[in-house]
């Protein structure tokens, strides 16, 4: 008899595992389709979002880098990536020393109100952007923070926290705690214990939190929407929205697909950080 043999499976059970299949390759095309058909669109040379018939036949004449070269010499384009990148850095520098900060905070068990704060801190993970936005706007406006990139700034820091909490509790909760307590009997002032010792170990959530949360500023649209009506301040998905509502122009499916690649460069890296962090454990 081989040992290697695969068990018997009756009809029906083969019957599910072959809908299992397709359901699964349904639902991931489903959810794939629109960002796979956004890269080809963006190289048509015609100015439309559909595809020519010579795109079908793949006429190198159909194809083109005229929308990219549009993006590039656009200023408000330019203009825009400028400032989601000005947000995004500065998001994730403070969303990374606040959210380290408090997740520390927070891995002490018997801290008074500690769900309490816990629920505090992951709120905006759980209530609607739309909601917090128009709360945020009439808070800001009294104090100066709207048209400009500080208000967008301290919003979006509010959105990426949570990501930095949740990445770095969960490296905390497989840390060794003696490594601090012999650094702290070896004399090592705390500040010492931190950056030498606890820094380093938990140093893969912190950085995976600090991509969650640069993802999410450079990607948000609502609070962009409510706090920066000026387009000098508009962001690289403020401008899409402008785009689609003032000109429709294929340049939008060009920057679409430079987002794309640089979504997958950050999938990679978070791939890489969870491979850095199972090894440390």
């Amino acid at each position: 008899m081989n040992v290697h043999s695969q068990p018997f499976r009756s009809p029906v059970e083969r019957g599910w595992s072959i809908l299992f299949a397709v359901m699964c390759t349904t639902i991931f095309l489903f959810l794939v389709a629109p960002v796979l058909v956004i890269i080809p669109l963006s190289f048509n040379a015609e100015p439309y979002f559909t595809f020519s018939r010579a795109m079908l036949h793949l006429q190198a004449d159909a194809w083109s880098l005229r929308w990219y070269e549009s993006f590039f010499d656009n200023p408000r384009w330019l203009l825009s990536v400028k400032n989601s990148l000005i947000v995004g850095v500065a998001t994730t520098a403070l969303s990374a020393s606040i959210g380290t900060a408090a997740a520390l905070g927070l891995r002490q068990r018997l801290l008074p109100g500690r769900s309490l704060l816990m629920s505090f801190i992951l709120a905006p993970m759980v209530v609607p952007t739309i909601v917090t936005g128009a709360g945020t706007y009439f808070v800001f406006a009294k104090v100066g923070l709207v048209d400009n990139l500080w208000g967008l700034i301290a919003a979006h820091t509010a959105l990426g926290i949570p990501f930095v909490v949740v990445t770095v509790l969960a490296s905390v909760s497989g840390l060794d705690r003696s490594f601090e307590r012999a650094g702290a009997i070896m004399g090592a002032p705390p500040w010492m214990v931190f950056r030498k010792v606890t820094l380093p170990l938990i140093m893969p959530g912190v950085t995976a939190g600090a991509v969650l949360a640069f993802i999410t500023s450079f990607d948000e649209v609502v609070f962009a929407l409510f706090l920066l009506p000026s387009p000098q301040y508009f962001t690289l998905p403020r401008q899409m929205w402008s785009g689609l509502r003032e000109q429709i122009s294929p340049a939008i499916l060009a920057a679409a697909t430079l987002w794309i690649v640089l979504s997958l460069v950050l999938m990679w890296l978070m791939g890489a950080l969870r491979k850095r962090a199972a090894h440390v454990r």
